[in-house]
């Protein structure tokens, strides 16, 4: 093994295969980081392999297999990466996916699935890193939030409520590792073009005898006008690499086109205007 990886400060990315994971990747290896790129199906390296390859930093790239939802894999894999480089210098939390639709018609096990990939997967892979970064009195751990973890939407109720969570277990968690020199960061990005998107409403269903057919269309509606126009997720990438190499980062990092206009309404404003706002925006939508 080449004895520079050594020096290298080493990264674990999760949920490498597309989106802000990939792009992350590559740009960590980038900023000189070995870096530990995971996906639940290595299969779908291609896409890493050939962005690192473009970028000329293949080399500094490692792809592993992790289901977070899988514990005890979660454990082994980050004991592996410990073993075999001496530390876990930032771990970037990534791996999730959008579940939505109206509460009534939702089964139980969808909420389930979308707490065990976006909250559980990410504590079980944070619980891992936390003893070699605390004994080492150094570390990051970068949490992908949304604004959907500090703002409730219709029709997204367990995307929004396992955001919320992770919003939550930052906080507690930042202040625990803090006299310890490692840092919990939320980065809440808004819109962009990734592959959540087209993932989420491809899960969507709507069955024909839905109470909620009409606003289900305009929601779909209207995420596939965000879409379209969602700027590319430079600017979320940007603020990692950003937090990645400062030495005393923030808690949280609102990132995108009007997310802390959106939030500070949200904070200032009586919640009955709030939610009046919200309602006629989404009964605007119905119209053809």
């Amino acid at each position: 093994m080449n004895q520079n990886f050594h020096k290298s400060p080493v990264a674990f990315v999760t949920g490498a295969s597309s989106g802000f994971g990939l792009l992350t990747s590559v740009a960590l290896a980038r900023e000189g980081y070995r870096v530990v790129a995971s996906m639940r199906n290595v299969q779908n390296r291609e896409r890493l392999e050939a962005a690192a390859q473009e970028a000329a930093v293949i080399d500094q790239l490692e792809i592993v297999s992790l289901d977070v939802t899988d514990f005890s894999a979660a454990e082994t894999v980050i004991q592996d990466v410990i073993n075999r480089y001496g530390q876990i210098d930032l771990l970037v939390n990534n791996a999730g996916f959008a579940a939505g639709g109206f509460t009534e018609e939702l089964d139980m096990e969808e909420w389930q699935q979308q707490f065990q990939t976006n909250f559980f997967g990410l504590v079980a892979v944070t619980k891992a890193v936390l003893p070699s970064m605390r004994e080492r009195r150094n570390g990051k751990i970068v949490n992908i939030s949304s604004i959907s973890g500090r703002i409730g939407f219709p029709s997204m109720g367990p995307y929004v409520a396992s955001k919320f969570a992770v919003e939550g277990f930052s906080e507690s968690l930042r202040l625990e590792m803090l006299p310890y020199g490692v840092y919990v960061v939320l980065i809440e990005p808004g819109s962009y073009k990734t592959d959540i998107w087209s993932k989420g409403i491809e899960r969507v269903t709507i069955s024909s005898n839905s109470a909620y057919t009409k606003e289900m269309n305009a929601i779909l509606k209207y995420v596939h006008r965000v879409a379209e126009t969602a700027p590319a997720p430079d600017e979320v990438i940007r603020k990692i690499v950003e937090v990645a190499k400062s030495p005393a980062p923030d808690l949280r990092y609102p990132v995108g086109r009007g997310v802390k206009l959106t939030m500070a309404l949200k904070s200032r404003l009586p919640w009955k205007w709030w939610e009046r706002m919200v309602i006629k925006q989404f009964h605007k939508e119905k119209r053809p």
